[in-house]
């Protein structure tokens, strides 16, 4: 059986930071995901939606 784990890049952390913390606990990635983050803001009277950021996720599997 293949142990999978995601991880995700913290707010204050970079792309390599989380790669290399996936190495270091033994992991290696196997896929990259990216979600977008909306939020509601009000212009003109109107509520709109606007992106405001994302989240990096990593899907990684144990080495054997």
């Amino acid at each position: 059986m293949v142990m999978k784990k995601r991880f995700v890049v913290e707010e204050h952390e970079t792309i390599d930071q989380c790669l290399e913390r996936i190495k270091s606990e033994g992991y290696r990635p196997i896929r990259r995901m990216e979600r977008p983050i909306f939020r509601e803001v009000k212009k003109n009277g109107e509520t709109v939606i606007e992106p405001c950021g994302r989240i990096i996720e990593f899907e990684a599997v144990l080495n054997e």
